[in-house]
């Protein structure tokens, strides 16, 4: 009992802080595992951009997030608990569990995207499946999206590390006899050594100017290649239009179903991606570069941590110019505006716009976001000269694109081709032909939202703008060829698949859209009427490209392959 105003009242325990109410709403953190995680992650202050950073630590240290350790970060941060359990709940790569759940004998992601279930991975998932009932071994086995690695189709991640082409077997034996991640070595590539970034010390030294290299840009052709493919020159001078301070966020969360040409440059040519992101920060003036990696590419990221530190050390970067960041497994993260919201610590949920992001960005302030590839080629260009660049192109393109090519082809990968190249020439030119035994019959000519067309639309250049009036886009050049020997409406429904597991939720167009258009594209007939009227919906109603995007395969198959749509006793 308590007297409140003279009026003697009961005294509820667990409402609020305040006199005569000893604890605060809902549950409390354990002291000792705020302990536990002070030794683990330090003792000092937490920041809120730090939660997912945190986050990652705690699930590599323990396998799991259970809600006492989550409860006690909470506490770390002074922030509620709903918001570390919102945050942690939103991302694929965090396992949030209850107290006292053990933690797996290990964990196999086998990739269910389009390349990937080409090759067989479906199957190959039901394999593991079977042993791991068979070996009563507690391996817990999840579907997916693209890892980046669809030229070595079909591909699995065991405990962090990838493998591909994976099979059963070699998926086992990664696991170790006593379930322990296996030793998997870092993969033989090339990587340039010792490079210099010695275009962004001419910059900063003054030697050459700002609006120097904005001119070299603009006459070279640059464009953002992560899918836009807005003119680089005019957004850097955007940003720096706008007052500081200033940040630069470098998008290396490539996820569309597809795409792996980001993870070949971060891998085989960080030197260069690094000093593309410095050109970039010296012309906009930004105080800071906050890189966002994919958690799939963890070499990628390593060689990036090591290439940082090394310029820190010998005093060529100032301590803390270059944060890296991990990514947690969602797709919608691609998304400029989600991305800044992950970088913050949230959900990566996308933002309305206006304001865009070069007005008032991460933090606030107005921020340059800039695709890989695209700060791959700065320097080259500042190199070579804009005319170099800008006479590679065929067809009135200018330029040079990385066409990230897979599927039913004899030879797949990162292919560098003139901007303006046909889907008949990339694959003649650069990839071997088709597959024995397999002919031509479709291609995605932009990842999973960049629809589908047929043979006959083969000698269409591959640019942006080429495609829009057939319901297409290039989007970030992610090319998957398929043959005579593929149901164009099942790849359809793949790629929906994807969408629906991949929508943050955000929007109800998008959220409810992509799971209705599964539903009715599995059925044994579709309904063409509803299935227009659904994909209109999603296009014009939804926040965010993602569900803008995501029935164009949809479309593409009612418009362009009438034979493979389901019939009635079909």
């Amino acid at each position: 009992m308590v007297q409140i105003d003279g009026v003697t009242r009961l005294r509820h325990p667990g409402r609020g802080r305040g006199a005569g109410r000893p604890t605060r709403k809902g549950r409390q953190s354990d002291p000792s595992a705020v302990a536990e995680l002070n030794a683990l992650l330090g003792p000092e202050a937490r920041q809120r951009d730090q939660l997912i950073e945190d986050l990652h630590r705690i699930q590599d240290n323990y396998g799991q997030l259970h809600l006492a350790r989550l409860a006690a970060l909470a506490e770390l941060h002074r922030i509620p608990l709903a918001e570390v359990y919102e945050v942690a709940s939103f991302y694929a790569h965090f396992d949030v569990v209850e107290d006292g759940a053990s933690a797996p004998d290990g964990t196999i992601r086998v990739c269910s995207s389009l390349s990937c279930w080409l090759a067989g991975s479906v199957e190959l998932k039901d394999a593991l499946t079977r042993w791991s009932r068979a070996s009563d071994r507690p391996v817990r086995i999840v579907s997916a999206p693209c890892m980046g690695r669809c030229a070595e189709a079909p591909a699995v991640e065991v405990n962090g590390r990838h493998l591909s082409p994976a099979s059963a077997e070699a998926v086992i034996e990664a696991l170790g006899a006593d379930g322990a991640e296996a030793d998997m070595p870092l993969s033989a590539q090339t990587v340039e050594d010792n490079a210099k970034p010695e275009v962004w010390q001419a910059i900063r030294s003054g030697e050459r100017s700002a609006e120097s290299v904005i001119a070299a840009l603009s006459d070279a052709g640059l464009r953002g290649l992560g899918g836009a493919g807005f003119p680089t020159a005019r957004k850097w001078e955007i940003v720096r239009a706008y007052p500081g301070p200033r940040f630069v966020a470098v998008n290396a969360d490539e996820g569309e179903p597809g795409t792996f040409k980001d993870r070949l440059y971060l891998e085989r040519h960080p030197h260069q991606v690094i000093e593309g992101m410095l050109i970039a920060a010296s012309v906009v003036g930004a105080e800071r570069i906050y890189v966002y990696i994919r958690d799939e590419y963890p070499e990628a990221r390593r060689r990036l941590a090591r290439i940082v530190t090394g310029l820190e050390s010998e005093g060529t970067l100032e301590p803390g110019f270059v944060v890296l960041r991990r990514g947690a497994g969602a797709y919608i993260c691609g998304e400029e505006s989600a991305m800044l919201e992950s970088l913050e610590g949230r959900r990566g949920l996308p933002r309305q716009r206006p304001p865009y992001v070069a007005e008032r960005g991460l933090f606030g302030r107005p921020t340059l976001v800039q695709n890989v590839e695209t700060l791959y080629w700065v320097p080259e260009i500042l190199n070579r000269g804009a005319s170099w660049f800008a006479s590679q192109g065929r067809r009135g393109a200018r330029g040079l694109r990385s066409f990230s090519v897979s599927g039913r082809i004899v030879s797949p990968g990162v292919k560098v081709a003139p901007a303006g190249i046909t889907l008949n020439e990339l694959v003649e030119e650069h990839c071997g032909g088709m597959l024995p035994g397999h002919t031509l019959k479709a291609f995605l000519p932009g990842g999973a939202s960049g629809g589908i067309l047929p043979a006959s639309m083969t000698d269409l250049p591959l640019e942006f703008g080429s495609l829009e009036n057939h319901g297409c886009f290039v989007g970030s050049h992610a090319v998957v060829v398929l043959s005579d020997q593929d149901d164009i409406a099942e790849v359809a429904l793949n790629l929906m698949r994807f969408f629906e597991e991949e929508s943050c939720g955000q929007c109800t167009p998008c959220r409810i859209g992509t799971e209705k258009a599964v539903q009715l594209m599995a059925a044994p007939r579709w309904d063409r009427e509803l299935l227009t009227d659904l994909a209109q919906i999603m296009t014009d109603a939804s926040i965010c490209g993602l569900g803008q995007a995501a029935a164009n395969p949809l479309l593409c198959v009612l418009k362009f392959f009438p034979d493979d749509v389901p019939a009635a006793g079909s």
